[in-house]
C-alpha cells in the first residue's frame, strides 16, 4: 500500500469522523453545547480543507495513486454520511434530506462499479454538477453543526437553506449520471454472470 502525503491527509480525514461523533457524546456537565458545536464545526472544516489539500498535493507533487483515488472518495462519503446522521440525531436536518444524500451516494457508487465492469467508467466521470453539490454540502454541514448566530449571521438558517439546495443538486446530479450511463446500461448485460443480491 503506497503511503504518501496526500494519502496521510486522507487518513486524517477518516480519523476525524469518530472525533466528531465523540464531541457530542461528552456529558453536558463537562462541556457546554456551544463548545461541542464549535469543535464539531471546526473538525469538519479541517476535514474539508484536507480534502482540498490532498488533491492539490497529489497533482502538485505528482503523487496520484490508484489507492489514493479509491480512498479519497470513500473518506469524503464517510465523513459526509456520518455528519448527516449526527445532525439527524440532533434534529438539525430532516430525515428526507439525509435519505436523499446518502441514498444517492450508495446508488452512484453502485453505478460506477457497474460501469467499471463494462469498461465504461469514463462516461460517468465526476461532473461539475457533482462538484457543486459537494461544495454546497461542505459549507452547509459546518453551519448546521455550529448553529449559533454571530453578529446577526444565523448559521443554522444558512446551513438549512444550503443543505436543502444540496439535496436538490444531489438529485439533479444523480439524474445526470443516469442519463449519461443509460445507453451503456441498456446495451450491456451479463447473463452468465452470478449477481449478488
Amino acid at each position: 500500500m503506497p503511503i504518501n502525503t496526500p494519502t496521510i491527509l486522507t487518513f486524517i480525514r477518516i480519523v476525524i469522523i469518530p472525533l466528531i461523533l465523540l464531541v457530542f457524546y461528552i456529558p453536558d456537565k463537562y462541556v457546554c453545547s456551544a463548545f461541542s458545536n464549535g469543535i464539531a464545526s471546526m473538525l469538519f472544516i479541517l476535514a474539508a480543507f484536507t480534502d482540498w489539500l490532498d488533491g492539490w498535493l497529489a497533482r502538485r507533487l505528482n503523487q496520484s495513486t490508484l489507492f489514493g483515488s479509491f480512498l479519497d472518495p470513500v473518506a469524503d462519503k464517510l465523513i459526509v454520511c456520518a455528519s448527516l446522521i449526527v445532525l439527524l440525531e440532533l434534529d438539525r436536518v430532516s430525515a428526507l434530506v439525509v435519505l436523499i444524500i446518502i441514498g444517492r451516494e450508495i446508488f452512484i457508487s453502485a453505478l460506477r462499479e457497474w460501469m467499471a465492469r463494462i469498461d465504461a467508467e469514463d462516461i460517468i466521470a465526476v461532473h461539475k454538477l457533482g462538484k457543486l453539490k459537494t461544495l454546497v454540502q461542505m459549507i452547509a454541514i459546518p453551519c448546521l453543526f455550529y448553529g449559533e448566530p454571530i453578529l446577526h449571521v444565523y448559521f443554522f438558517k444558512i446551513g438549512s437553506i444550503l443543505i436543502s439546495l444540496a439535496s436538490i443538486l444531489t438529485l439533479l446530479s444523480m439524474f445526470f449520471y443516469i442519463k449519461c450511463s443509460w445507453p451503456s446500461l441498456n446495451s450491456k448485460c451479463c447473463p452468465n454472470e452470478n449477481i449478488d443480491n
